[in-house]
């Protein structure tokens, strides 16, 4: 299970863990990006992929009901616990990885460095042991088609802003 730990990397994988809570190491990403780049729609684009990520996998905790791996193992003892012990898929790989996602779409030199953070805030969820693997992959799967999925709307929008004639971008 988390036998795999060094004393050196624990906290560096709680940290991990910290800044992806709730999406908001994205958030943070999307408005320094927002700000420097003086185009909002950035910080809105992430906004709406890392909470609507975050929703999306909170209810299908609820409808799948997968206990956290210290619900079942509880030793040895995580070295982090969450207020709801349900796992699939993990919230926190699919705010990541749907940060990630939109983010690289709309910045794409940006796109390695991003998606290793997702990546290592991902692992960092197994690391403290409150996740299975399987609980990180479905939620990057998630995380990855909710950004999909607003960077898409986002394009329409301003297909659908742009005046009938006026040069693309």
């Amino acid at each position: 299970m988390v036998t795999h730990r060094v004393d050196a990397l624990d906290p560096l994988a709680v940290g991990l863990s910290w800044i992806g809570s709730y999406g908001l190491v994205w958030l943070a990403v999307g408005l320094a990006l927002a700000l420097l780049r003086r185009r909002p729609a950035i910080f809105l684009a992430t906004a709406l992929a890392t909470l609507g990520a975050d929703a999306l996998a909170t209810a299908l905790k609820y409808a799948i009901g997968r206990d956290r791996p210290y619900v079942d193992h509880p030793l040895p003892e995580p070295l982090l616990t969450a207020q709801l012990d349900l796992a699939l898929p993990s919230g926190h790989a699919a705010t990541s990885f749907a940060g990630a996602t939109v983010l690289t779409l709309l910045v794409p030199r940006l796109g390695p460095a991003l998606y290793a953070l997702a990546v290592a805030i991902s692992l960092s969820r197994v690391y403290v042991g409150v996740h299975f693997p399987l609980d990180i992959v479905a939620g990057a799967v998630l995380g990855v088609a909710v950004g999909w999925a607003v960077a898409l709307l986002a394009r329409r929008g301003r297909a659908a802003r742009r005046p009938a004639g006026a040069a693309r971008m």
